[in-house]
């Protein structure tokens, strides 16, 4: 079977994301575990918003006419994000993932990405070990959690909406805590009216992009971070994803009812500074 390699473009949204729906689906139904992508529509869905979006890198595979398998890469800050990567369930185990991830990285490379980052699904042994042995380092085990909306508050912390004049302020706390921004992803995210901020003392100590699976919070101490957990926001997607190694917090969702629904290891290549604060990475990073 000849592999060839080629950009993704709108048209190929409705095929990747059939894949993507049926690839995350065998692979949850073998360790009985919900799928991300629990029908066709939500694949498709996805597809479609990566496809259409200037900020991500999209690869599709295909072989005598027919698409394969698909990988995206969002390259909105200098680290870059790796995922959804699905390969149709009928050619697994033949190289295809392979060389998607080979093309990603490759694409990093010629641009001079700072690191690449991504979170694999812990139960998934087979691409744990395909990211290792393309040089991906293990630095944390991220649960994600899923429940009611949270209600409630933390005295001196004020949640509200992020408004484009909080760029500065929110830019400043993921600096402190990752060493770099994530401004265009947070101003996606002030248009799509999903972010919000906290205050502590007169100035932002944390935001959040959007409490759910595809979005990334920072946050400078715990107590912020719990401040926004707290604004009553249901938790989109599949849920938010809580590093394990915070055990303070990661404890205080459990002990108000927060359940985890799967783990998931965070891998990286390249820049990373171990995290000075409190954080969520998306399911990308």
């Amino acid at each position: 079977m000849e592999i060839t390699l080629r950009a993704g473009t709108p048209a190929d949204a409705e095929e990747c994301g059939r894949i993507c729906f049926e690839a995350f689906g065998a692979i949850a139904a073998k360790h009985n575990f919900p799928s991300t992508f629990p029908t066709r529509e939500m694949g498709v869905g996805l597809a479609t918003r990566l496809l259409n979006n200037p900020g991500f890198y999209s690869v599709v595979a295909e072989a005598e006419g027919s698409v394969l398998g698909s990988n995206f890469m969002d390259e909105r800050s200098i680290v870059a994000g790796v995922g959804p990567i699905t390969v149709d369930p009928t050619v697994q185990d033949k190289g295809v993932g392979h060389l998607l991830m080979n093309d990603a990285l490759r694409r990093c490379e010629e641009r001079r990405t700072a690191g690449v980052r991504l979170l694999q699904v812990a139960y998934h042994n087979r691409s744990i070990a395909l990211y290792t042995r393309l040089g991906f380092k293990v630095r944390d085990l991220v649960a994600c959690l899923q429940g009611p909306p949270q209600v409630g508050e933390v005295p001196g912390h004020t949640v509200r909406e992020a408004r484009p004049g909080d760029l500065e302020g929110c830019n400043a706390v993921c600096h402190s805590v990752h060493g770099h921004d994530r401004s265009r992803e947070l101003s996606d995210a002030i248009s799509q009216n999903t972010a919000l901020i906290v205050e502590h003392a007169g100035r932002v100590t944390g935001y959040s992009a959007e409490l759910a699976y595809y979005a990334h919070s920072v946050a400078q101490s715990n107590e912020d971070m719990k401040a926004l957990i707290l604004s009553g926001r249901q938790f989109g997607g599949a849920g938010i994803l809580i590093p394990t190694s915070n055990f303070e917090l990661f404890n205080w969702c459990l002990s108000r009812g927060l359940r985890v629904v799967q783990l998931m290891t965070l891998m990286t290549v390249g820049l990373y500074n171990e995290p000075q604060g409190c954080y969520f990475p998306s399911v990308l990073y």
